[in-house]
């Protein structure tokens, strides 16, 4: 989907008004502030910033649960996965939850929503109050190690990203709340699933795909590495890659989302 059908499709959504979450209050208590920082993209053209600024944000300290999802389509019953429509989700959306509102053994409940578009991923964090995390303000966040807002000098942290990088999702998918959790307090930024920013097209180029005339190619194929600001960052090389690879419809069973919220 080019950046004008989907900026067309999303015009669309208002007509889905959605039920407000009367428990906005108590999901913003399950959040983080990630302060102000400036964001170095990994890739970028002669004439973009080397730095971006990114002003103070709320995230979510860990990925949307299955649980938290049933409540959403109990909620809003035309994001329910036999009520989309196929303009806002493939056919997959959903597909691992046994039903319409059910995600199966109650175990399932704490394990990440998967399966989600981008479409889903959106109205679920208004419906919150919030909203997806630009690459900008999710890279800054990932960014952090253990012990500082910097992972790059931290041997354990980067030993940890490198294994969970190189390791295939397991087919069942730990608890959004597992494990340990990084400088800021969030969990599960790395190593358990994907996760859908609001302006994840927009990762590698500025306009439709690879027809932007603007576009820098060496950002493609074997010399993809050679534009980069930070040619060791093998795990922000995978991200970018799999942003770029997106549509706003897709649904993928290692994709989910976290939402974020203004200050």
């Amino acid at each position: 989907m080019n950046a004008h059908c989907l900026l067309w499709v999303t015009l669309l959504l208002p007509a889905f008004q959605l039920d407000l979450d009367a428990g906005t209050e108590v999901a913003l208590q399950k959040t983080v502030e990630i302060p102000a920082g400036d964001f170095k993209p990994l890739f970028r053209s002669e004439d973009d910033l080397k730095k971006i600024p990114v002003r103070g944000f709320r995230l979510d300290k860990t990925p949307v649960s299955n649980s938290d999802y049933l409540k959403f389509v109990r909620a809003n019953p035309k994001w329910q996965r036999d009520q989309v429509k196929r303009i806002f989700a493939d056919s997959n959306y959903l597909n691992n939850w046994p039903g319409n509102l059910d995600f199966g053994d109650e175990t399932n409940g704490n394990q990440p929503v998967v399966f989600v578009s981008w479409f889903a991923a959106k109205a679920y964090s208004q419906w919150k109050g919030g909203r997806l995390a630009t690459n900008a303000e999710w890279e800054l966040a990932g960014a952090a190690g253990y012990k500082s807002s910097d992972a790059k000098n931290e041997p354990e942290f980067q030993k940890d990203i490198q294994t969970w990088y190189f390791t295939p999702s397991p087919e069942t998918l730990h608890a959004v709340d597992a494990g340990r959790a990084n400088f800021y307090g969030l969990k599960n930024m790395h190593g358990l699933i994907w996760e859908w920013t609001s302006d994840f097209n927009s990762a590698f180029v500025s306009g439709d795909a690879r027809g932007d005339n603007g576009l820098d190619r060496q950002l493609f194929c074997g010399s993809g590495s050679l534009g980069a600001s930070d040619r060791s960052d093998y795990a922000a090389f995978m991200r970018y890659g799999f942003r770029s690879s997106l549509k706003a419809s897709y649904t993928v069973h290692n994709l989910g989302f976290r939402c974020a919220y203004d200050l």
